[in-house]
């Protein structure tokens, strides 16, 4: 072979490799804190439903407490995709200066019509029967500036309770919030779903309050959230991811799966069915968008309040640090 045709073989052969390498799915790692509440769907392993999984991009997922835990993931690179809550979105951007940082579609909101608000739960036979009961009591969440945190710090302050003065604050996670309280640890705990579903929490305790009566209103709970650089380089898959991400929430909302849904989030968190038969993937359960939008109204009126509380520097403008363009597309491809 002479010299120019080794060089044209090279040169090819640097051309397929170059075109196998930019085929390899991306891989997007996603934060998640409660299956099935918050986590990707696709992470409860129903096959069958994602047709780019595998294709376009891979998933993996990295679990975490809070979601102001996330900023430091999503600074670092350890997550790609984080479903932030309104305090943390603004925290990551104000604080952690991730000026690059944008909202990219829903996760979860609280509180819209009849669809579940969190809970603020006191104990049945306890000395709580008011919110200013609470008055050098402890109460607790599951992290401090948490949107559940400060759902409640705002509901005490509406009735003259602050936080150290007035009350004393304690993190606990989710897991841990019903043996701390029936064991007179603590005299209020917050509660999300599967927890706040709970047959024996509802049966020795009540709820005091929602997080929609602390908020006076629907809230934007979570937003899930990129980086511009991670967006820029992968659009294609993202927007592939969103699509799935779609289907999975149609088909786990449709009534006609109900009883194989339960079967695999049951199989999934290994608890009894009873804990999700009668709400999961319901009405009543926490509302997702089925076409994957945020609330960008409540989200600025949420972080507003977070400000108020003291607990961002500013107000912020979510709509600039928003990009919807992505799940916008994914929802136009499931008309």
């Amino acid at each position: 072979m002479g010299l120019s045709k080794a060089i044209a073989a090279a040169i090819a052969a640097s051309l397929m490799l170059a075109g196998a390498a930019q085929a390899e799915p991306v891989k997007i790692k996603v934060a998640w804190i409660v299956a099935p509440t918050d986590s990707p769907l696709a992470m409860l392993g129903k096959a069958g439903i994602s047709r780019h999984e595998g294709q376009s991009y891979t998933l993996e997922y990295v679990h975490f407490s809070s979601t102001p835990a996330m900023i430091t993931g999503l600074a670092s690179g350890e997550i790609d995709l984080g479903p932030l809550g309104f305090p943390a979105f603004a925290l990551a951007i104000e604080n952690a200066k991730l000026d690059d940082l944008r909202a990219v579609s829903d996760a979860l909101e609280d509180g819209v019509g009849d669809a579940f608000s969190n809970r603020y739960y006191v104990l049945n036979d306890g000395p709580v029967k008011k919110v200013e009961d609470l008055k050098g009591k402890i109460v607790t969440s599951n992290s401090i500036g948490a949107a559940i945190d400060l759902g409640m710090r705002m509901m005490l302050r509406k009735h003259g309770l602050e936080d150290k003065r007035d009350y004393t604050l304690i993190e606990t996670v989710f897991p841990n919030m019903k043996p701390v309280l029936l064991d007179h640890k603590v005299d209020l705990i917050t509660l999300v779903p599967p927890f706040a579903f709970d047959p024996q929490i509802n049966s020795v305790a009540h709820v005091l309050f929602t997080q929609k009566d602390a908020m006076g209103g629907p809230s934007q709970l979570l937003v899930n959230a990129a980086r511009k650089s991670f967006i820029d380089k992968n659009r294609a898959a993202l927007v592939d991811y969103f699509e799935d991400n779609l289907r999975q929430i149609h088909w786990y909302f449709d009534p006609a799966n109900h009883d194989e849904v339960i079967k695999i989030v049951t199989a999934f968190t290994k608890a009894p069915p009873a804990l999700f038969e009668g709400w999961a993937f319901t009405a009543k359960d926490s509302y997702r968008s089925p076409v994957g939008r945020p609330d960008l109204d409540a989200l600025q009126s949420n972080i507003a309040a977070a400000h108020d509380l003291g607990f961002i520097p500013a107000p912020l403008d979510a709509h600039k640090y928003a990009d919807l363009s992505m799940v916008d597309e994914a929802a136009a491809r499931l008309k």
